[in-house]
Protein backbone atom coordinates (compact mmCIF):
# COMPACT_ATOMS: atom_id res chain seq x y z
CA UNK A 1 0.00 0.00 0.00
CA UNK A 2 1.53 3.31 -1.03
CA UNK A 3 1.18 6.32 1.19
CA UNK A 4 0.20 9.72 -0.12
CA UNK A 5 3.00 11.92 -1.35
CA UNK A 6 4.26 14.44 1.20
CA UNK A 7 2.67 17.87 1.11
CA UNK A 8 4.68 20.68 -0.37
CA UNK A 9 6.91 22.18 2.30
CA UNK A 10 6.99 19.09 4.55
CA UNK A 11 10.58 18.42 3.50
CA UNK A 12 12.85 15.92 5.21
CA UNK A 13 10.89 15.95 8.47
CA UNK A 14 7.68 15.11 6.66
CA UNK A 15 9.37 12.24 4.82
CA UNK A 16 10.84 10.89 8.05
CA UNK A 17 7.45 10.98 9.74
CA UNK A 18 5.98 9.04 6.82
CA UNK A 19 8.55 6.30 7.41
CA UNK A 20 7.73 6.20 11.12
CA UNK A 21 4.04 5.94 10.23
CA UNK A 22 4.74 2.99 7.93
CA UNK A 23 6.67 1.13 10.63
CA UNK A 24 3.99 1.87 13.25
CA UNK A 25 1.13 0.84 10.95
CA UNK A 26 2.73 -2.56 10.33
CA UNK A 27 2.21 -3.40 14.03
CA UNK A 28 5.23 -5.74 13.87
CA UNK A 29 8.93 -5.47 13.02
CA UNK A 30 9.42 -4.99 9.27
CA UNK A 31 12.25 -5.56 6.81
CA UNK A 32 13.59 -2.80 4.60
CA UNK A 33 12.21 -4.60 1.53
CA UNK A 34 8.71 -4.38 3.01
CA UNK A 35 9.10 -0.67 3.71
CA UNK A 36 10.26 -0.18 0.13
CA UNK A 37 7.09 -1.86 -1.13
CA UNK A 38 4.89 0.34 1.06
CA UNK A 39 6.71 3.62 0.45
CA UNK A 40 6.64 5.92 -2.59
CA UNK A 41 10.23 7.05 -1.92
CA UNK A 42 13.14 5.90 -4.11
CA UNK A 43 15.27 3.16 -2.56
CA UNK A 44 18.24 5.45 -1.85
CA UNK A 45 16.03 8.11 -0.21
CA UNK A 46 14.20 5.56 1.92
CA UNK A 47 17.46 3.92 3.01
CA UNK A 48 18.90 7.29 4.05
CA UNK A 49 15.77 8.14 6.04
CA UNK A 50 15.71 4.75 7.77
CA UNK A 51 19.39 4.99 8.69
CA UNK A 52 18.97 8.50 10.09
CA UNK A 53 15.94 7.48 12.16
CA UNK A 54 17.83 4.45 13.47
CA UNK A 55 20.88 6.53 14.40
CA UNK A 56 18.61 8.93 16.29
CA UNK A 57 16.92 6.13 18.22
CA UNK A 58 13.54 6.66 16.58
CA UNK A 59 13.80 3.23 14.96
CA UNK A 60 15.43 0.09 16.35
CA UNK A 61 17.24 -2.33 14.06
CA UNK A 62 17.38 -6.04 14.90
CA UNK A 63 20.61 -7.32 13.36
CA UNK A 64 19.66 -11.00 13.63
CA UNK A 65 16.22 -10.65 12.06
CA UNK A 66 17.14 -7.66 9.87
CA UNK A 67 13.97 -5.84 10.86
CA UNK A 68 13.01 -2.35 12.01
CA UNK A 69 10.66 -1.44 14.86
CA UNK A 70 9.83 1.77 16.78
CA UNK A 71 12.81 2.81 18.87
CA UNK A 72 12.96 3.56 22.57
CA UNK A 73 13.42 7.28 21.94
CA UNK A 74 10.13 7.28 20.04
CA UNK A 75 8.48 5.39 22.90
CA UNK A 76 9.79 8.00 25.34
CA UNK A 77 8.41 10.83 23.21
CA UNK A 78 5.07 9.03 22.93
CA UNK A 79 4.81 8.76 26.70
CA UNK A 80 5.63 12.45 27.07
CA UNK A 81 2.94 13.34 24.53
CA UNK A 82 0.45 11.10 26.36
CA UNK A 83 1.18 12.88 29.64
CA UNK A 84 1.32 16.45 28.32
CA UNK A 85 -0.98 16.61 25.29
CA UNK A 86 -3.75 14.12 25.91
CA UNK A 87 -6.72 14.05 28.23
CA UNK A 88 -5.75 10.58 29.42
CA UNK A 89 -3.90 11.42 32.68
CA UNK A 90 -6.66 13.82 33.75
CA UNK A 91 -9.48 11.47 32.77
CA UNK A 92 -8.01 8.25 34.17
CA UNK A 93 -9.75 8.21 37.58
CA UNK A 94 -13.05 9.22 35.97
CA UNK A 95 -13.04 6.50 33.32
CA UNK A 96 -11.88 3.97 35.90
CA UNK A 97 -14.92 4.79 38.04
CA UNK A 98 -17.30 4.77 35.05
CA UNK A 99 -16.09 1.39 33.80
CA UNK A 100 -16.32 -0.07 37.29
CA UNK A 101 -19.85 1.27 37.76
CA UNK A 102 -21.20 0.15 34.39
CA UNK A 103 -19.12 -2.99 33.87
CA UNK A 104 -18.69 -2.10 30.20
CA UNK A 105 -15.81 -0.99 27.97
CA UNK A 106 -15.06 2.73 28.16
CA UNK A 107 -13.07 4.64 25.53
CA UNK A 108 -11.46 8.07 25.72
CA UNK A 109 -10.64 9.72 22.40
CA UNK A 110 -9.48 12.97 20.85
CA UNK A 111 -9.74 14.26 17.29
CA UNK A 112 -6.60 14.43 15.17
CA UNK A 113 -6.79 15.54 11.54
CA UNK A 114 -10.45 14.60 11.30
CA UNK A 115 -9.74 11.11 12.63
CA UNK A 116 -10.24 9.56 16.06
CA UNK A 117 -7.21 8.89 18.24
CA UNK A 118 -8.03 6.54 21.10
CA UNK A 119 -5.95 7.79 24.03
CA UNK A 120 -7.22 5.44 26.75
CA UNK A 121 -9.46 2.43 27.26
CA UNK A 122 -10.92 0.40 30.10
CA UNK A 123 -12.12 -3.08 29.26
CA UNK A 124 -15.44 -4.50 30.41
CA UNK A 125 -15.51 -7.10 33.16
CA UNK A 126 -16.19 -9.57 30.35
CA UNK A 127 -14.15 -8.11 27.43
CA UNK A 128 -15.15 -8.45 23.79
CA UNK A 129 -12.98 -8.21 20.68
CA UNK A 130 -13.12 -4.86 18.87
CA UNK A 131 -10.95 -2.59 16.73
CA UNK A 132 -10.44 0.25 19.18
CA UNK A 133 -7.36 0.18 21.40
CA UNK A 134 -5.39 2.97 23.07
CA UNK A 135 -3.01 4.42 20.49
CA UNK A 136 -5.04 3.34 17.49
CA UNK A 137 -6.53 5.74 14.97
CA UNK A 138 -10.09 5.23 13.75
CA UNK A 139 -12.45 7.03 11.38
CA UNK A 140 -14.35 10.07 12.57
CA UNK A 141 -17.47 9.64 10.47
CA UNK A 142 -18.57 6.19 11.64
CA UNK A 143 -17.61 5.95 15.32
CA UNK A 144 -19.57 7.20 18.30
CA UNK A 145 -16.68 9.22 19.73
CA UNK A 146 -15.92 10.61 16.27
CA UNK A 147 -19.44 11.87 15.72
CA UNK A 148 -19.62 13.25 19.28
CA UNK A 149 -16.54 15.39 18.58
CA UNK A 150 -17.40 16.37 15.02
CA UNK A 151 -20.81 17.65 16.12
CA UNK A 152 -19.26 20.30 18.34
CA UNK A 153 -16.56 21.65 16.05
CA UNK A 154 -16.76 25.18 14.74
CA UNK A 155 -18.20 25.49 11.22
CA UNK A 156 -14.76 26.02 9.67
CA UNK A 157 -13.15 23.16 11.58
CA UNK A 158 -16.04 20.84 10.72
CA UNK A 159 -15.69 21.66 7.03
CA UNK A 160 -12.01 20.72 7.17
CA UNK A 161 -12.72 17.53 9.12
CA UNK A 162 -15.44 16.44 6.69
CA UNK A 163 -13.01 16.83 3.79
CA UNK A 164 -10.69 14.38 5.57
CA UNK A 165 -13.20 11.52 5.82
CA UNK A 166 -12.92 8.43 3.62
CA UNK A 167 -16.67 7.64 3.43
CA UNK A 168 -15.85 3.95 3.08
CA UNK A 169 -18.80 1.66 3.86
CA UNK A 170 -17.45 -0.54 6.66
CA UNK A 171 -20.91 -2.00 7.23
CA UNK A 172 -24.40 -1.54 5.71
CA UNK A 173 -25.04 1.06 8.46
CA UNK A 174 -22.06 3.34 7.72
CA UNK A 175 -22.63 6.95 6.70
CA UNK A 176 -21.18 7.26 3.19
CA UNK A 177 -22.14 10.87 2.41
CA UNK A 178 -21.66 14.24 4.07
CA UNK A 179 -25.42 14.84 3.94
CA UNK A 180 -26.23 11.66 5.86
CA UNK A 181 -23.58 12.31 8.49
CA UNK A 182 -24.50 15.99 8.95
CA UNK A 183 -28.14 15.03 9.57
CA UNK A 184 -26.93 12.67 12.30
CA UNK A 185 -24.67 15.39 13.77
CA UNK A 186 -27.69 17.69 14.13
CA UNK A 187 -29.32 15.06 16.33
CA UNK A 188 -26.10 14.68 18.32
CA UNK A 189 -26.05 18.43 19.03
CA UNK A 190 -29.64 18.33 20.26
CA UNK A 191 -29.32 15.22 22.41
CA UNK A 192 -25.74 15.66 23.59
CA UNK A 193 -24.84 12.05 22.79
CA UNK A 194 -23.87 10.10 19.68
CA UNK A 195 -24.47 6.46 18.80
CA UNK A 196 -22.49 3.97 16.79
CA UNK A 197 -25.18 1.77 15.30
CA UNK A 198 -22.86 -0.95 13.99
CA UNK A 199 -21.39 1.67 11.67
CA UNK A 200 -17.73 0.71 12.01
CA UNK A 201 -17.85 -2.94 13.03
CA UNK A 202 -20.70 -5.45 12.70
CA UNK A 203 -22.15 -6.29 16.10
CA UNK A 204 -20.40 -3.41 17.92
CA UNK A 205 -22.52 -0.53 19.27
CA UNK A 206 -21.80 2.40 21.55
CA UNK A 207 -23.09 5.59 23.09
CA UNK A 208 -20.68 8.53 23.25
CA UNK A 209 -20.63 11.98 24.81
CA UNK A 210 -18.42 14.95 23.92
CA UNK A 211 -16.06 16.48 26.45
CA UNK A 212 -16.60 20.19 25.92
CA UNK A 213 -14.51 23.26 26.71
CA UNK A 214 -16.01 26.33 28.37
CA UNK A 215 -16.57 27.67 24.85
CA UNK A 216 -18.65 24.60 23.98
CA UNK A 217 -16.08 23.08 21.62
CA UNK A 218 -15.03 19.44 21.78
CA UNK A 219 -11.68 18.64 23.38
CA UNK A 220 -12.40 14.92 23.43
CA UNK A 221 -15.11 12.31 23.78
CA UNK A 222 -16.05 9.39 25.98
CA UNK A 223 -17.94 6.24 24.98
CA UNK A 224 -19.41 3.10 26.44
CA UNK A 225 -19.06 0.29 23.93
CA UNK A 226 -20.54 -3.19 23.85
CA UNK A 227 -21.88 -5.80 21.44
CA UNK A 228 -25.37 -6.45 20.16
CA UNK A 229 -25.26 -9.86 21.84
CA UNK A 230 -25.09 -8.16 25.24
CA UNK A 231 -27.07 -4.95 24.94
CA UNK A 232 -29.35 -2.97 22.64
CA UNK A 233 -29.16 0.67 21.62
CA UNK A 234 -32.07 1.31 24.00
CA UNK A 235 -30.00 -0.22 26.81
CA UNK A 236 -27.13 2.12 25.93
CA UNK A 237 -29.40 5.17 25.90
CA UNK A 238 -30.11 4.43 29.56
CA UNK A 239 -26.37 4.85 30.26
CA UNK A 240 -26.21 8.30 28.64
CA UNK A 241 -26.72 10.22 31.93
CA UNK A 242 -23.70 8.45 33.49
CA UNK A 243 -21.64 9.22 30.40
CA UNK A 244 -22.62 12.90 30.28
CA UNK A 245 -21.90 13.35 33.97
CA UNK A 246 -18.43 11.81 33.61
CA UNK A 247 -17.72 13.92 30.52
CA UNK A 248 -18.59 17.07 32.51
CA UNK A 249 -16.31 15.96 35.36
CA UNK A 250 -13.41 15.43 32.95
CA UNK A 251 -14.05 18.80 31.29
CA UNK A 252 -13.98 20.46 34.70
CA UNK A 253 -10.72 18.73 35.63
CA UNK A 254 -9.21 19.79 32.29
CA UNK A 255 -10.31 23.42 32.53
CA UNK A 256 -6.87 24.67 33.51
CA UNK A 257 -5.08 22.74 30.76
CA UNK A 258 -4.40 24.24 27.34
CA UNK A 259 -6.07 21.85 24.91
CA UNK A 260 -6.75 22.79 21.28
CA UNK A 261 -10.17 24.43 20.94
CA UNK A 262 -11.80 23.97 17.54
Amino acid sequence: MNTAAPRSGDGTIGKALEVLDLVAQAERPVRFSELLTMSHHPKATLYRLVQTLTNLGMLRYDVDRQTYAPGLRLVSLAHAAWRQSSLAPIARPHIDALSETLGETVHLAQLDGGQVLYVDKRNAKDPIEMFSQAGKVGPGYCTGVGKAMLAFLSDDALEVALSQQAWFAHTPHTHTTRESLCADLEVVRREGVAYDREEHEPGIICVAAPILSDAGRSIGALSVTTSTTRKTLDDLSGLAPFLKSTARDIAGAAANWQFPSH
